[in-house]
């Protein structure tokens, strides 16, 4: 009876054990940690939503169990912003259901869509409910490259030429968490032709849509004449509007896909408290100026981020979109892998990132930068980054791997 469970035992150790402890010990001990690992939005969700949630909760009705795909007041306040934002048309009836954040979603898709044994093409490095959905529900996961370019479509075709079974659906993330990668439609159109033409179905999370630097908005898969056929799009209210705990997603698209994960969710949840919901329309109806002040904080962070990290003597990517930096591990550390670097850098220079190993083991040369500290405490990272910088100089080599 000891044995571990069956879908326990198909899930990899979670790297982020390893860091948790390391920084809660650090902090018991009195140590100011800089925690730019987890992406847990510090801004205060805007005044107007919080608003409608406590004008709402004061209502009895609202308190009693609510619709597991969304009222409809919500479905179709998503529909109107798929509208606006991209030109596509959502029937709010059939083509969009609320889910408890993406990562609920994305989930309860993969448990209504696999069977043992099916093949899932899923970015490496990626996040990390992107495999693992599909593992718990007893799927083969098989790496793709993360960059949306001409290789990506060179190894979709190996994946499914050399796949067996073929796979049954292609997992997108542009803004993509962790890379920060951007798509277009010109690469959209590719993707969506071939997979129509192979019959894979196309799950798009799009959770950073409004989460972009220095250019065009980042478009949907869903603006891709035939996309409708084969696709589904994950998108989160949590960093767009800063309401991470309040765990409010949407899936839209396609809808016999839509129609499963519905019959899913039927089984396993009433949906969102009620007054969340309603809250959730009024932000999705409201104005865009608070959405465009977060876009610009991000942006500002980044730019201190880059400058300040750029000083101290480690080069940090500059992501046009998202709130992460992904970047490499300094050279005179990288023989440790991005775990040991990560606790080592929580040792030695209280600050925290996020190991690069957490999603996907084509990620462990590259570490994972969060905008979740404001600008003052970013620029006293880079200070304690440029004293251990310093510190080490070129003696990489003699450093010494931290015990787990």
């Amino acid at each position: 009876m000891t044995e571990e469970f069956h879908r326990i035992r198909r899930l990899p150790p979670y790297v982020f054990e390893h860091i948790n402890p390391i920084k809660a010990a650090a902090r018991a001990a009195g140590v100011d940690i800089i925690d730019l690992g987890m992406g847990n939005p510090d801004l205060p969700t805007p005044k107007h939503i919080v608003e409608k949630l406590q004008e709402t909760v004061k209502d009895p009705r609202a308190h009693r169990y609510s619709s597991s795909q969304g009222i409809p007041g919500l479905r179709k306040a998503q529909a109107s912003y798929y509208g606006r934002r991209f030109g596509v048309k959502l029937d709010p009836d059939t083509q969009v259901v609320a889910t408890l954040g993406s990562k609920e979603g994305f989930a309860n898709m993969a448990s209504a869509i696999t069977a043992p044994g099916d093949v899932v093409l899923v970015p490496n490095p990626t996040y990390p409910i992107h495999s693992f959905g599909f593992i718990m529900s007893g799927g083969v996961v098989r790496s793709m490259p993360a960059e949306p370019n001409e290789e990506f479509m060179r190894a979709l075709d190996r994946s499914v030429r050399h796949s067996i079974p073929k796979p049954i659906a292609l997992i997108l993330n542009y803004p993509a968490n962790p890379t920060a990668y951007t798509a277009d439609l010109d690469f959209y159109k590719e993707v969506v032709d071939y997979c129509r033409e192979h019959e894979i179905f196309i799950l798009s999370d799009l959770a950073y849509s409004e989460i972009y630097f220095d250019g065009t908005p980042p478009p949907s898969i869903l603006e891709i004449e035939g996309a409708m056929d084969i696709a589904v799009e994950f998108t989160s209210m949590s960093k767009t509007f800063s309401m991470p705990g309040w765990r409010m997603g949407f899936a839209v698209g396609n809808e016999r896909l839509i129609k499963a994960l519905k019959r899913v969710k039927s089984y396993l949840d009433y949906g969102a408290f009620t007054p969340i919901q309603v809250a959730a329309a009024a932000a999705l109806n409201g104005p865009d100026d608070c959405v465009a002040e977060v876009r610009n904080i991000y942006q500002h962070r980044r730019d201190v981020l880059v400058e300040s990290f750029g000083r101290a003597g480690w080069e940090v990517n500059s992501p046009p979109a998202t709130m992460f930096a992904w970047t490499p591990i300094p050279d005179q550390f990288a023989h440790l892998g991005s775990l040991e670097f990560a606790k080592l850098l929580i040792k030695e220079a209280d600050v925290a990132v996020a190991p690069g190993l957490g999603f996907g083991e084509y990620g462990d040369n590259y570490v994972r930068i969060a905008l979740v500290e404001n600008e003052q405490r970013i620029r006293q990272a880079a200070r304690n980054v440029k004293r251990f910088m310093q510190k080490h100089g070129g003696m990489g080599d003699n450093i010494v791997k931290l015990k787990s």
